[in-house]
Parts: C-alpha cells; sequence; structure tokens
C-alpha cells in the first residue's frame, strides 16, 4: 500500500497581510484623491465660465451707465434752459422752445437702468455663489448687485416725479401741439412756429416747482449713476486680474 506525502503550504506571515492590507488601502486612498481633485476641476472651470460671463455682463452695465450719465449731464442743461425761459419776460415769444424742453422733461425711458443680470440670477438662485473661492471677490459681487437694485429703486421715485409734473403740464401745454411734433418712431423735433400755452401765474409757480424737483432728482441719479459705474468698473477690473481675463477672453466651451 502506497503511502503519499502530503505537501504543505507554507503559512504566510502577518508582514505579507499587512502589505496586502496596505496596498489595497492605498489604491482605495489614491483613488480618492482622484476623484475628489477631478471634482474640483470640474468646480474650478465652473467657476471660471462664471466669471468670464459675469465680466461681459459688467462690460455691458459699464456701456450702458456710461451712457446714463452723459445722458444726464444733457439733461442737466435742458432742464437748466428750460426754467431760464420759462421764468423770463418774453416767454412767451419763444413758446416752441417752451414746448420742445417740455416734451424732454418726462421722458425716462432714456435714463433707465436694466442690468445685464442673468449670470449673477445663476450665481444667486442656483447656489453657485459657492464655486467663488475668494470670500472677498463673492463679497464684492454681491456688493455690487445690491447697489445695482438700489439705483433702481431710486429711478423709479423719479418715474413718480415725471408723473406729477404731467398733471400739471397738461394745464399747459396743447396735447395737438404736442403730438405734431413727434415723427412716427416718437422723435421730438422743434417747430417753426410759437403755439399758444396758457402761462397763468399760478400754473407757472407750480411748474417751476416740479422743474426744480426735475432737476435734483436728475442731479442725485446722475451722482447715484457715476458710482455704480465705479462700482462696476472696479468689480471688473477685480476680476479680470484675479482670474488673468482680458477684455477679448472667450468663454470656455
Amino acid at each position: 500500500m502506497e503511502v503519499h506525502a502530503h505537501s504543505h503550504t507554507e503559512r504566510k506571515k502577518w508582514t505579507h497581510y499587512f502589505w496586502e492590507f496596505l496596498m489595497l488601502f492605498l489604491a482605495v486612498f489614491c483613488g480618492f484623491l482622484a476623484e475628489n481633485q477631478r471634482e474640483h476641476m470640474i468646480e474650478h472651470q465652473r467657476e471660471k465660465k462664471y466669471i468670464q460671463s459675469l465680466v461681459s455682463d459688467l462690460y455691458a452695465d459699464i456701456t450702458r451707465l456710461t451712457s446714463i450719465v452723459q445722458q444726464r449731464n444733457e439733461r442737466a442743461l435742458l432742464l437748466d434752459s428750460f426754467s431760464t425761459l420759462l421764468n423770463s419776460p418774453d416767454a412767451l415769444q419763444h413758446s416752441n422752445d417752451l414746448y420742445y424742453y417740455n416734451s424732454f422733461a418726462t421722458r425716462g425711458v432714456a435714463f433707465r437702468f436694466t442690468p445685464v443680470d442673468g449670470t449673477m440670477q445663476q450665481l444667486k438662485n442656483a447656489g453657485n455663489l459657492r464655486l467663488i473661492r475668494k470670500s472677498y471677490i463673492s463679497d464684492s459681487i454681491v456688493s455690487y448687485d445690491v447697489s445695482v437694485r438700489a439705483f433702481m429703486w431710486g429711478t423709479q421715485d423719479e418715474e413718480n416725479i415725471m408723473d406729477t409734473y404731467r398733471n400739471i403740464a397738461e394745464n399747459i401745454f396743447d396735447g395737438v401741439v404736442l403730438n405734431d411734433m413727434r415723427d412716427d418712431d416718437n422723435n421730438v423735433r422743434r417747430i417753426d412756429y410759437n403755439p399758444s400755452m396758457r402761462l397763468e401765474r399760478d400754473s407757472k409757480y407750480r411748474l417751476n416747482y416740479r422743474i426744480h424737483m426735475l432737476t435734483v432728482f436728475n442731479k442725485t441719479m446722475r451722482k447715484e449713476a457715476r458710482k455704480l459705474l465705479a462700482k462696476a468698473q472696479r468689480l471688473n477690473e477685480l476680476l479680470k486680474k484675479e482670474y488673468h481675463l482680458s477684455e477679448g477672453t472667450p468663454l470656455e466651451k
């Protein structure tokens, strides 16, 4: 009867199991680090895309605010001329000019500011402000947005003053003449004759006060527009500096 010798498997040392565990742990840990790094890269790319888009929006705001400041400068001159002529001894001999100035006194559309805030809304409403890693940058973005909202509220107050002006002006100026001064695109032209107008002492007194209010609001809103413009420019420069952008930097696809 044959006797078979049993082969004995050499028992592994504890150090072998330790190294196997260590290699497995390192593999899992490195995978975690790689995934974490990948997520950080994706978030960084999203952050830069938002900033690029915000810089583009700011450029549009800066262009519009620059135009508003210039138009308010022109409005200041117009209101000053309106007040001077209205109170001159021969005012009725220049009623065509008074009609012309009156037509621009309540044209608030030219001064309305509607911010290009699509990117700002995405940052706020979708919780994407967390992507902005540097707190002083996110604080500057939020501060600009607050200033924009405050500026728009001030514009609404001016609209209310214009409404009260219209209530007085309708008793002084002839609507038929005012309508004749406008073309199909609503552009105002100066007429070449002096139409009649009801410039009585009481109505003139009330109109003077409303022109004064329009002048005050125009100066106030011009000052606020300059402040908002400066803030938009500072934020724009900050973002371009921190994210190494230029005016012509294209948005990443």
